[in-house]
């Protein structure tokens, strides 16, 4: 089966968050299950620096530009994969992110960028390629979203699949937009992609894909609840028959300690209090942390925005340090979440340090050498760094919601005597509610035999890839007509 797949991030080259890193992982584990997976990505030159031997597909002529906009086709270095690229410089080849510039404003014609994404998806899901057509077209998050749209218009019968990786990024446009993005004028209205007056690229997919998909079976459950619906609870009740939801995996040739060349020391289950020992002395020394064994050392790399919750941990950070365990914290975002954890760090020198911005190396490091991650989320779609904690040995700490929620294992008596426990968990949207629970795992980290079982149990746990692309692929065997997938 040939399944074409809509991505606007793909780590190692373009990665603002999970979906760069899902992007990476998920189409090899279908690959492996026997799908034909290409991906279609826009023309980040990121991407046209790094793949080689880039061929022309197709010169079309699209609604967004006076000339015809290249379609190019090349493998992922390295590999057989194949890859389309929307290569427009006009819309693509700029400095700063994917969604903005330099100066972190959003780019204002993101509508048109991202609109002519979606339409070429489309075309190629309609045979552009005249050497390949795709049996079904997946889309991702709002960047991807009005590919079904268009689909729809056009009257074509592919199928498609559309997956929430966060609904608070929505890619909401002005009404008076609507115009530049050629849909039939009725695509704007209740039953389409019109929410509350603007036009919503979320919405789109929401509305206009066969099956719809997020990141986690909590989080689907979630969103159909105004308070995390993000204003469209009510469209995905009406679509609960559709809405599934599947948790994200593990790359392990990324993230696993037995082979991770970033570690002072690799490790597996049996080794790991060596390895992490060796790993948190490393950190320790990298950051000018107090180098002590025995000190409690919690860890995170993080997007700093209020979805993430680390103003609950600037609430109760003093009595954290007073009660002498340390932090790191990687991340980089709202200007004064960086200023006010940055002030901290210069005030609590040897017990907190704070790098702002993203350090491959250094994530790697902390998620080995830190005691406990720390996911204080308000919600959380599916959340990788407790994935890749546990993977480690490193105990999350996360607030109970979305992933989180279907990922950890609070410790408690029940759970401990079970030797089930693999974290901590908190309810409620308050430091008081954190700082309880890191007080509950500083008692435990007292109690080695108990803290190294935990490990251990938390290294057991696995969150394949091929465990979600095995769901992905049923999925889209439900939505593609005559069994295409029955050999799967």
């Amino acid at each position: 089966m040939r399944v074409l797949y809509v991505t606007a991030e793909l780590y190692p080259w373009v990665k603002s968050g999970g979906l760069g890193d899902v992007s990476a992982a998920l189409p090899p584990a279908l690959i492996a299950l026997g799908i034909d997976a290409r991906l279609v990505l826009p023309g980040f030159r990121a991407f046209l620096d790094a793949f080689p031997g880039i061929t022309d597909v197709a010169r079309l002529q699209t609604p967004f530009a006076s000339e015809r906009v290249r379609v190019g086709l090349a493998r992922l270095p390295g590999t057989e994969r194949v890859v389309y690229l929307v290569d427009h410089p006009t819309f693509y080849d700029r400095p700063g992110n994917p969604y903005g510039g330099p100066d972190g404003a959003d780019w204002a014609d993101n509508h048109r960028r991202f609109g002519l994404f979606s339409w070429v998806a489309a075309e190629l899901a309609r045979g552009a390629d005249p050497g390949w057509s795709p049996d079904l077209l997946h889309a991702h998050d709002w960047h991807a979203g009005l590919a079904p749209a268009y689909l729809t218009a056009g009257g074509s019968d592919v199928p498609t699949v559309f997956t929430v990786h966060n609904l608070a990024y929505q890619g909401l446009f002005p009404a008076a937009l609507f115009a530049d993005l050629s849909l039939p004028s009725g695509f704007f209205a209740l039953d389409g992609v019109e929410f509350y007056g603007l036009v919503s690229f979320m919405k789109a997919g929401l509305f206009y894909a066969d099956r719809v998909t997020t990141v986690s079976p909590t989080y689907a459950r979630e969103i159909q609840t105004p308070a995390f619906g993000a204003g469209l609870d009510g469209l995905l009740r009406s679509r609960a028959s559709t809405l599934t939801g599947i948790l994200n995996g593990v790359d392990p040739t990324v993230w696993d300690p037995q082979h991770d060349a970033i570690l002072p020391r690799r490790y597996s289950i049996d080794d790991a209090p060596a390895g992490k020992r060796a790993a948190k002395m490393v950190l320790q020394r990298r950051l000018g942390l107090e180098e002590h064994d025995d000190t409690l050392l919690f860890g995170t790399v993080t997007r700093l925005t209020p979805q993430k919750g680390f103003d609950l941990l600037l609430g109760c950070l003093r009595e954290v340090v007073i009660g002498e365990s340390q932090i790191a914290l990687l991340g980089s975002g709202d200007r004064d979440l960086e200023d006010a954890f940055t002030a901290t760090a210069q005030a609590n020198r040897g017990q907190v340090a704070v790098e702002i911005g993203y350090d491959d190396a250094l994530s790697h490091l902390i998620i080995g050498g830190s005691d406990v991650i720390l996911v204080p989320s308000r919600f959380e779609p599916c959340g990788l760094t407790q994935l890749y904690a546990l993977r480690y040995g490193t105990l999350p700490l996360v607030r109970r919601v979305g992933g989180l929620a279907d990922t950890v294992v609070d410790a408690t008596s029940v759970s401990l005597a079970e030797d089930r426990a693999t974290g901590f968990a908190f309810d409620g949207d308050s430091s008081e509610a954190l700082l309880s629970t890191i007080g509950r795992a500083a008692a435990l980290f007292r109690e080695p035999k108990i803290w190294l079982r935990m490990v251990r149990r938390a290294m057991t746990q696995n969150y394949s890839w091929e465990t979600a692309a095995r769901q992905y692929v049923a999925l889209y065997r439900e939505v593609t007509p005559r069994g295409l997938l029955q050999t799967a």
